[in-house]
C-alpha cells in the first residue's frame, strides 16, 4: 500500500468516492493507494485533495514530510 494509500484508509475515506469527485478512473485511485511503483502527479494530488476537503498543501505534507535533501 502506498502513503497516499494509508493516509485515506486511517481517515475511512471511500476511494470510488475520491474517484467519481476527482474524475480520476477507479483504476488509476487504486493505482495510486496500491502500487508503490505508480507516479503521483501533482494535479492528481491536488484533485484528490479538493475532494477529501483538505488543503492540498497539508496533504502534500503529510504524504511527502519526510522526505530530505542529501
Amino acid at each position: 500500500m502506498t502513503k497516499l494509500g494509508i493516509y485515506l484508509a486511517k481517515r475511512a475515506i471511500n476511494k470510488s468516492e475520491v474517484a467519481r469527485r476527482t474524475g480520476l478512473s477507479k483504476v488509476r485511485v487504486n493505482e495510486l493507494t496500491l502500487n508503490e511503483n505508480t507516479k503521483l502527479k501533482a494535479s492528481e494530488l491536488y484533485l484528490i485533495a479538493l475532494a477529501i476537503e483538505v488543503n492540498p498543501s497539508q496533504l502534500l505534507e503529510d504524504l511527502y514530510g519526510d522526505l530530505r535533501l542529501l
